[in-house]
């Protein structure tokens, strides 16, 4: 805190109005698996430093890594100050919000040991494939101090991991690549970094039997059952949907749509930001994050913003202004994204699909803001009659999110969480599929 405290301390003395200082300090041991085997370890520990200004009403940043020099920081700040021009000042109220650290650190063995036990148990299904994988144990430190005497802090400890499994048979090549990202809490829903692994183990190997056969395509417009990997296509341009500032751009189709319906009544999203491990107890501006209905059964209740955005649309800010990295300014983005599951399993939804496909692993990027987009499968199953008959290959799905997002059949009630998306597998109808 002391050497916060100083940046302040030295801006104010140089004429600076106001001023906040953003750091982030991690520590990370991530452990290493190619060809089936451990390959190497490795710590890391960075600390990094940025400092938003304002002088004359103007803004500034600068940002240093590792020791920083408060001089040098503060004089670039300001320099960087006189190339802007004014600004209304946009800084969190006085608040001292310190928050208890949470999760568990693992050890190097326990990273080990993991990576080995989920690599086995896929060979003892599956002994041809080869397997990759990561395992990072990471403790990060956010702080936020300001000259209107905000003090913000909290600090989390976090497993992230990854395992790819690869298979060739003679032309025919299958890549499976999965993870999850926990905070080893008690209670947390995603269990013990054990049952976690077990969990992921589970659904490859599920997948790699899916796989075992390949099944002609299908064309034209047919059913498509998203599971949680692939249904980030759809989550992607709802968030971006719902975001202020794209509505203060014009660019949101859903600019004047609140209170209306803009999906099937299937879809409820929110955002819950004390739910673990995509979790936050205030943005990077300092305000606290609160739970936001976004979306409920397919009305459009709000949109989230920072502050300068939720100013500009006559709004308060929603605790959602957050930097894409040191170097920017705070943005409006969600914390997480959680969806209202349905009912029954994936199994049920599959046994629903008479004729369609299940996509799991896409390729390339996915819809922009329009909702426009034509992807490749990477991963995908063909079903008849509700059962899975085999693997698609060169299989492409086109459509507009929008439009089939007010074409959901149902959804699942096997939420997991993919990337900060809390998602169930979903049956859309309404797309175009390619082979």
């Amino acid at each position: 805190m002391c050497q916060l405290e100083a940046l302040l301390t030295l801006a104010k003395q140089k004429g600076i109005e106001e001023a906040e200082v953003y750091q982030v300090k991690s520590q990370s041991r991530p452990v290493f698996f190619e060809g089936n085997r451990l390959k190497q370890l490795e710590s890391s520990q960075s600390e990094g430093t940025a400092l938003r200004i304002w002088r004359k009403g103007c803004p500034g940043l600068a940002v240093a890594y590792g020791k920083v020099e408060a001089v040098t920081l503060v004089d670039k700040a300001i320099a960087l100050s006189e190339i802007n021009s004014s600004e209304t000042v946009e800084l969190t109220a006085a608040r001292t919000d310190i928050h208890s650290p949470i999760g568990q650190e693992l050890p190097v063995e326990q990273l080990i040991e993991l990576g080995q036990g989920a690599i086995g148990k896929i060979r003892d299904f599956y002994p041809e494939t080869v397997c990759s994988a990561e395992f990072e144990c990471e403790t990060e430190t956010t702080t936020l101090v300001n000259t209107q005497s905000l003090y913000c802090q909290y600090t989390e400890t976090a497993l992230s991991y990854y395992l790819g499994v690869e298979l060739v048979r003679g032309e025919d090549f299958l890549g499976i690549y999965d993870g999850e990202y926990i905070i080893d809490t008690p209670g947390s829903d995603l269990g013990s970094p054990e049952a976690s692994c077990d969990r992921i183990v589970d659904s490859i190997v599920q997948r790699l039997e899916w796989a075992q056969n390949n099944g002609s395509p299908l064309t034209g417009k047919v059913p498509v059952l998203f599971t949680p990997n692939a249904a980030t296509l759809l989550w992607d341009t709802v968030c971006m949907a719902l975001n202020g500032k794209r509505v203060l751009e014009g660019s949101s189709p859903w600019s004047d749509s609140v209170g209306k319906m803009v999906t099937s009544p299937w879809l409820t999203v929110q955002q819950q930001p004390d739910k673990l491990p995509y979790s936050c107890p205030f943005d990077d501006e300092g305000t606290p994050t609160q739970t936001l209905k976004l979306i409920t059964e397919g009305r459009l209740e709000q949109f989230y913003c920072d502050r300068l955005v939720g100013r500009e649309l006559g709004l308060k800010t929603t605790g959602n202004g957050f930097r894409p990295d040191l170097g920017s300014y705070p943005t409006p983005s969600l914390v997480n994204c959680i969806i209202q599951p349905g009912s029954g399993s994936l199994s049920d939804l599959i046994k629903q699909l008479d004729r369609g496909i299940i996509v799991d692993q896409i390729l390339g990027g996915g819809a922009d803001i329009s909702g426009d987009f034509s992807i490749n499968v990477d991963l995908g199953y063909r079903v008849e009659k509700g059962q899975i008959v085999g693997r698609v290959k060169d299989t492409a799905i086109a459509g507009n999110v929008y439009t089939i997002l007010k074409e959901i059949v149902t959804l699942d009630s096997d939420r997991i969480w993919s990337g900060s998306y809390y998602t169930p597998s979903v049956i859309v109808e309404g797309l175009s599929v390619v082979a």
